[in-house]
């Protein structure tokens, strides 16, 4: 295979690829309606304010708290603070990091994806197939 035909082969591939995904009827939904970034204008509400102060946390029970121990440790002759605690305290942070992404995340998540959805495939979609794109539009106004 040279490698034109393999270029042929990939652009072929994505274009199937975009085409499949336009479809589906979460980026038929984006695109219909038009999905833009308007929820980041807003006040978060309290729910984000706590995630994020979640995530805040996490990062200096992190790896910090990991280097902490081991100072402990070897401060104090006994190798079970880094063997136990440590690990303890990074699985906590982490814990609290996820959390903190379920709570602030969640919304901003779904927003940001369909925003990305939207400026990903449309102008392919204006490229490839331009009636597919009149069809989703035209699901609107029905």
């Amino acid at each position: 295979m040279s490698s034109f035909q393999f270029y042929d082969f990939m652009i072929a591939s994505l274009e199937r690829a975009l085409l499949f995904a336009a479809s589906t009827s979460f980026v038929r939904a984006a695109i219909r309606d038009k999905a833009d970034l308007a929820p980041f204008r807003a006040r978060p509400s309290l729910s984000v304010f706590v995630g994020v102060f979640c995530i805040i946390i996490s990062f200096p029970l992190g790896w910090p708290a990991v280097v902490f121990c081991g100072y402990l440790a070897i401060r104090w002759h006994n190798p079970w603070v880094a063997a136990v605690v440590g690990p303890a305290i990074y699985a906590f942070s982490h814990v609290l990091f996820l959390f903190g992404m379920w709570l602030s995340g969640m919304i901003y998540t779904l927003v940001l994806c369909r925003w990305l959805a939207r400026i990903v495939i449309e102008p392919a979609l204006v490229r490839l197939d331009p009636e597919e794109l009149a069809k989703i539009y035209a699901e609107k106004e029905e």
